[in-house]
């Protein structure tokens, strides 16, 4: 009998923890949650019980999809970082995603602009088409001001700022990047941290 592949995936940019256990393409269960400021504390204990409920555990997973950012820079690192750690200690094949990919497949609409708030009238979007199966994106994520991206990009596209992701979307869509080397998985940012641009002023 043909083993079964099994994939877990995980998003911690945007105030919502995002796990998902999917196997043989069919997402089987998922966690979407809104967070107080502590994805560290709810992740593990999240997954934990997410495994649990199917009889696995992380060694039986045969694949990791982790969300990259961009988005809170705290946030991403949470991900990243558990990520890193699954793959390295149970030599696990980890894809990346972009964390406004996973934020625009929630939404059904042909053009989708996700948009997760930076502050200062900033956020990180995108441009994503959906043709009713895939996604594709058709403008790279980026760190911009609101109102001139969405003057630049808006058109007929729909702004989602929040949305449960559809990882089957992900999945069949050309969105995926897979980690070649696990040290060299990072976050994507999309801009300096507040002690780097203090100390640039200094």
């Amino acid at each position: 009998m043909k083993k079964s592949w099994k994939r877990l995936v995980i998003d911690t940019a945007t105030s919502h923890i995002y796990l998902s256990l999917v196997i043989d393409e069919q997402e089987m269960d998922n966690v979407y949650e809104m967070g107080l400021n502590n994805h560290s504390v709810t992740i593990m204990p999240q997954m934990e019980r997410l495994l649990k409920r199917h009889e696995l555990q992380l060694p039986d997973i045969d694949e990791v999809i982790v969300g990259i950012g961009p988005g809170s820079y705290t946030g991403v690192r949470i991900g990243v970082a558990i990520a890193k750690m699954i793959g390295y200690l149970n030599q696990i094949k980890i894809q990346t995603v972009s964390s406004l990919a996973l934020l625009a497949s929630s939404a059904d609409d042909d053009w989708i602009l996700p948009l997760i708030d930076a502050r200062r009238n900033n956020a990180y979007m995108g441009l994503y088409h959906f043709n009713g199966e895939t996604l594709e994106n058709r403008v790279v994520d980026t760190l911009a001001n609101i109102e001139a991206f969405k003057k630049d990009h808006l058109g007929k596209a729909v702004i989602v700022t929040s949305g449960k992701p559809r990882i089957d979307r992900i999945i069949a869509s050309d969105l995926l990047s897979e980690v070649a080397n696990i040290h060299e998985l990072v976050p994507n940012y999309l801009q300096i941290t507040e002690a780097e641009r203090n100390r640039n002023l200094s």
